[in-house]
């Protein structure tokens, strides 16, 4: 890499290659790259950036022949430019091997992890440590509005990143967060997830213990005290941990939680003694713990809580998290990267309080490797279960799906069982046919959430499209 002058990022639309293309291209760089499809926010950010995408895959995209290839972990054999960089053994590495190499080194690597959470977590720290002058480095999965970037490059003594359980490469199966060696951790939560490449919540477990078993003595764990899994995967840890939550024990408690229609605010309570009180416009008891966490990092690296408490108030969100993409004839539109049950109920509860009183529509495309598997078809219902009328699309497929009927998530069999609690619910083919449908059942005061981690067809812009188009 100290020699390359041209990277191409194979696979480059997913949110951290995306990222990383953008500090590639910060360094003066020559960056292009490829993807199977483009949507945004990452495809509107990297033209932004001037970053050349192509699509679809080609040998011929790899003319004339990059100096380096960063191989997404979304790419396997049979990818027609993988095969052709192989052949040519054209050199390639795995994108948290450079990230690591080329912009950790030298930093205090503060790494923000769990199954749920992790995103908006870490914009909340980046945000924090920026507000407070630190000035810091920051690789975020998502589009963070406070910067409307997803990372920055500074001479900051923070690299503030996102740490990813899944795998790294085609060629290299252990999680992402392994490459990063952590000065400090914040721990989330530990639930069984990414059904495709980890065989059950043991397996999960393990690669989240082996990320504690790096932080060294000097450093620390901020982790949730709600779940036993999360207790489990830091109980080994050779540096302090400290629990945040609601518990009375918690190092970091939470306490006296308000929910309102614009804000939500909160008191903290750091070892028995009262620390900040906190308010920030966003919904949802996770985005209160998320900050929590935050907030305890942020401490431990000699930030005041009147500098924290400041800096959340002005916290605006990441893009695709809650985030309100329409408001046509009283009808809200809400995008959210919803991608496993627990997060579909987090988001839809934050949606309860948000709007209370309001019909809540959720519109559900199964496309995340679990979702699309029935491994959790029975608490996808439960989650569902809390708006008042649903549709789920058609499982996603995948070019190169090996997902087989027996394992597939059966959507038919949902509705049933919704229909069966008294939930209103269909199953649609895609966005065009759920839009047609659903679009002359709104109305005035309805909310309609969103919900996928991929393009959905467009529906994001079609659903306001056709709104609008029927309020003429």
């Amino acid at each position: 890499m100290t020699k390359a002058r041209t990277i191409y990022l194979l696979g480059i639309c997913g949110t951290a290659m995306a990222s990383l293309a953008g500090m590639l291209k910060a360094r003066g760089l020559d960056v292009r790259g490829s993807d199977i499809a483009a949507y945004p926010p990452m495809s509107t950010f990297l033209d932004s950036l001037g970053i050349p995408v192509f699509q679809p895959y080609s040998e011929q995209n790899l003319t004339p022949v990059p100096d380096v290839v960063v191989v997404g972990n979304a790419i396997s054999r049979g990818n027609p430019e993988l095969e052709y960089l192989l052949d040519k053994r054209i050199p390639f590495v795995s994108m948290p091997e450079v990230i690591h190499q080329e912009f950790i080194r030298g930093h205090n690597s503060l790494v923000i992890a769990g199954t749920h959470g992790k995103t908006t977590t870490t914009s909340m720290t980046a945000w924090i440590f920026e507000f407070a002058g630190r000035n810091p480095s920051f690789l975020i999965g998502g589009i963070a509005e406070n910067f409307r970037s997803s990372f920055a490059v500074t001479d900051g003594k923070e690299f503030i990143i996102e740490g990813d359980e899944y795998d790294s490469a085609f060629f290299d199966k252990g999680p992402k967060f392994l490459h990063y060696f952590p000065d400090s951790v914040i721990l989330t939560s530990v639930e069984f997830d990414h059904a495709d490449i980890y065989r059950d919540l043991d397996a999960v477990k393990f690669a989240f213990k082996r990320l504690v078993n790096l932080v060294p003595r000097r450093g620390r764990v901020i982790a949730w005290d709600g779940s036993q899994n999360v207790t489990e995967c830091v109980e080994q840890a050779f540096c302090p941990v400290e629990r945040y939550g609601f518990a009375p024990e918690s190092f970091w408690r939470i306490k006296d939680v308000r929910y309102g229609a614009a804000s939500t605010s909160w008191s903290v309570d750091r070892d028995g003694q009262h620390f900040a009180d906190f308010e920030f416009p966003l919904a949802g008891e996770y985005n209160v713990l998320n900050a929590t966490a935050a907030a305890a990092l942020a401490h431990s690296y000699g930030i005041q809580p009147k500098t924290i408490s400041k800096a959340l108030r002005g916290f605006l969100s990441v893009k695709r998290r809650l985030e309100v993409r329409a408001e046509i004839d009283g009808v809200t539109i809400i995008d959210d990267f919803a991608h496993h049950p627990t997060a579909v109920a987090a988001t839809l509860g934050a949606l309860r309080k948000r709007y209370a009183g309001r019909r809540l529509w959720a519109i559900l495309e199964p496309r995340s490797n679990t979702l699309r598997r029935k491994v959790f078809q029975h608490e996808l219902v439960d989650s569902l279960g809390l708006a008042d009328r649903v549709v789920i699309a058609s499982v996603y497929v995948k070019a190169t799906d090996a997902l087989g009927p027996e394992q597939r998530l059966n959507v038919a069999s949902m509705v049933g069982d919704l229909n069966a609690r008294g939930v209103w619910a269909k199953q649609l083919a895609d966005a065009d046919t759920i839009v047609s449908t659903v679009v002359p059942q709104l109305e005035s005061g309805d909310v309609v959430a969103i919900l996928s981690n991929g393009g959905f067809g467009g529906i994001y812009e079609k659903l306001p499209a056709a709104l609008r188009l029927r309020s003429k």
